[in-house]
């Protein structure tokens, strides 16, 4: 009896709790505060980027905690020399003429760029003649499908090989790449690239089997500069065979490091390197990347192992600042395909171009 008088009582409480409190007369009740909203997040700047390092290239950079706007991120790639001549041609003959077979494991990688660009260190002409040895080199025009699959938007036509067939093989050869959609650069020539509103303008020059002329190579890139957002310079330099970059008497007489410089000077944002056949030292030289040599990508040296190593160089901007460099080491196989390097092995070349990269370095500094 007790339990149930005091079941209607509890619920009556139950009802005075639960409804809104009485306001006393002439008395506004103070409105819930409204929350304040989240600070809409920031991209940084490109002058608000830390420089880039030796230390943030060996090994690469983090980007993750930086704010960036993905729609300013812009990559280019560069590979080693691409010569589609001797064995490298005997083996695409072999199969068929499968062009395709020597971009097969790597095309992935460079197609993915928003830029590719290669040094054709051999004219493509109608026909080439079955060569395997010898060093009057040339390719097969169905090559030109090759450089499409992987990518690539500009070819260099300065090094000491593509004028193998005279000038008429040189003007053919660039009449294969056209048709095929890609630009070439030159001494003389210039190429412009529009990638999303940024401008990137390539040029090549050649020092092996003549000198450079300075006048020249600063005057072209004093011109080309105020056209473009990023001018980068690919040169063709320097002795084979090693891992620093140094002249080679009677053949390359030119100091790459001087010229390198020289280029940096006048303007240039990146230096592309190559013809050394080996991959070479990096430097940063006034805040500019110089990669003295990529090594080999596409080629039939098979004789050494330095020979069949090259990398390639994936160079990442933000806007026109250079934000982050890696490279992805290659083995060249069957005299034609490089093969994309993996674990300790992938590692021993990126430590080994951190030693040259460290002892090119303390030798510019003694200077």
């Amino acid at each position: 009896m007790r339990r149930s008088r005091l079941l209607p009582l509890l619920a009556a409480v139950a009802l005075v709790a639960c409804a809104p409190s009485a306001v006393a007369p002439g008395h506004t009740p103070t409105p819930d505060p409204t929350p304040t909203p989240s600070p809409t997040p920031t991209f940084l700047q490109p002058d608000q980027l830390p420089p880039l390092t030796l230390a943030g290239v060996f090994p690469p950079r983090d980007l993750t905690a930086l704010r960036l706007d993905p729609s300013r991120i812009r990559t280019l790639i560069a590979t080693g020399d691409v010569i589609p001549a001797r064995h490298t041609d005997v083996v695409i003959r072999s199969r068929g003429d499968d062009f395709l077979y020597p971009v097969a494991a790597t095309e992935e990688i460079t197609a993915a760029a928003d830029l590719t660009v290669v040094n054709l260190e051999s004219p493509l002409i109608e026909g080439c003649p079955y060569h395997d040895s010898g060093f009057t080199f040339c390719g097969q025009p169905g090559f030109a499908a090759a450089l499409q699959a992987a990518g690539v938007d500009i070819a260099t036509l300065e090094n000491n090989h593509v004028g193998n067939y005279g000038l008429e093989g040189i003007y053919e050869t660039e009449d294969h790449l056209t048709a095929a959609g890609i630009d070439h650069a030159d001494r003389i020539t210039a190429v412009v690239k529009d990638v999303r509103g940024l401008k990137f303008g390539f040029l090549a020059f050649n020092g092996v089997g003549e000198t450079f002329n300075r006048a020249k190579v600063t005057a072209q890139i004093k011109a080309l500069r105020p056209q473009v957002d990023v001018l980068a310079v690919a040169f063709h330099w320097g002795a084979e065979y090693v891992s620093l970059p140094q002249t080679a008497p009677g053949v390359a007489d030119d100091d790459p490091v001087e010229i390198a410089h020289l280029a940096v000077d006048a303007g240039a944002d990146l230096i592309i390197g190559n013809h050394p056949h080996w991959v070479q030292a990096v430097e940063l030289y006034k805040g500019k990347f110089i990669a003295y040599a990529h090594g080999n990508f596409i080629f039939d040296q098979m004789w050494s192992y330095e020979t069949r190593v090259g990398v390639i160089g994936r160079y990442t901007f933000y806007d026109d600042v250079l934000l982050k460099v890696e490279f992805v080491p290659t083995l060249i196989e069957e005299y034609a395909q490089p093969v994309p390097m993996r674990g300790t092995e992938a590692q021993a070349v990126l430590d080994g171009m951190r030693a040259a990269s460290d002892q090119l370095a303390q030798a510019v500094a003694a200077r």
